[in-house]
């Protein structure tokens, strides 16, 4: 099956790399434009490097590559006015909204909750739950004008349905974009408009793979790789395997974008390996 957004216009936060880049280039292979944003910059909480404008010009290529437009721009999900500027000049560009994905996100963790510091705590819910808010209010007004229908995909995580030790301003944090899902799900229903969230577990992707995560699950290792976490990660699941593709996280994101779902909203979506069962 090909063209399963055709003509439709999709949004992506974080669409530099990762899960990001894969959601932006598949919808793109289906069909559809691509407004394009990401930060590229570091944040000073994050231990690992963040994506680069380069990064976001690969991906333009990319999506570029299937024939299809794309709009990019370095855009803080914090600031609610460069969110704004960037999707209203998205739409003036490519001619409407159908599909928003509220992607970006950061992960940090390895401390107990007395030792978070207010600063890594604020900065942490900031972006991975007050930008998935941000992003979508930016955008709601376009979706709404471009319908009837639409489609939200917020990204949370496992650590959005179970609890993990170490890490409680992530798990705060995605857990509430799940109760952000719920809620526009109710308000923007009358649009027909859907929204839903996708679940993943470990992914092999820059956010997880980097050196200061490695060691952070490898503390006993002076340059552990992923070799050296795979087995510690795999016991997270069910299935035989220490963690998913971010093109997985793509398949049910795709299948949330398309109208294949067009009656399906306020779904938790997990892509786990199982997870959710232990």
């Amino acid at each position: 099956m090909t063209g399963r957004v055709e003509g439709k216009v999709a949004f992506i936060t974080g669409a530099a790399r990762g899960q990001g880049r894969s959601h932006a280039v598949r919808l793109a292979q289906e069909g559809a434009d691509i407004i394009a944003v990401d930060l590229c910059a570091p944040i000073e909480s994050v231990p690992y490097p963040l994506a680069t404008r380069e990064d976001l010009a690969e991906t333009a290529d990319l999506v570029k590559s299937h024939n299809r437009r794309v709009v990019t721009a370095e855009v803080d999900v914090r600031d609610s006015a460069g969110l704004k500027a960037a999707v209203d000049s998205g739409v003036e560009q490519l001619g409407k909204l159908n599909i928003v994905i509220a992607n970006a996100g950061i992960g940090n963790g390895g401390e107990s909750f007395d030792q978070v510091s207010e600063d890594d705590w604020q900065t942490m819910i900031d972006i991975n739950m007050t930008g998935v808010w941000k992003t979508v209010k930016a955008a709601a007004p376009h979706l709404i004008a471009s319908g009837p229908g639409g489609s939200v995909i917020l990204t949370s995580s496992m650590a959005g349905m179970k609890a993990y030790p170490m890490m409680m301003q992530y798990v705060a944090a995605k857990h509430g974009v799940v109760g952000i899902m719920r809620s526009l799900a109710v308000e923007l229903a009358q649009h027909m408009i859907r929204v839903n969230s996708v679940h993943p577990s470990h992914v092999a992707t820059p956010m997880v793979l980097n050196e200061a995560t490695l060691s952070l699950f490898r503390p006993d290792l002076e340059h552990p790789g992923p070799d050296d976490i795979a087995p510690i990660c795999q016991m997270f699941h069910t299935m035989p395997k220490p963690w998913v593709e971010a093109e997985d996280i793509t398949n049910a994101v795709l299948f949330f974008a398309s109208d294949e779902s067009r009656y399906v909203t306020g779904v938790q979506m997990p892509i786990d390996l199982g997870s959710n069962l232990k």
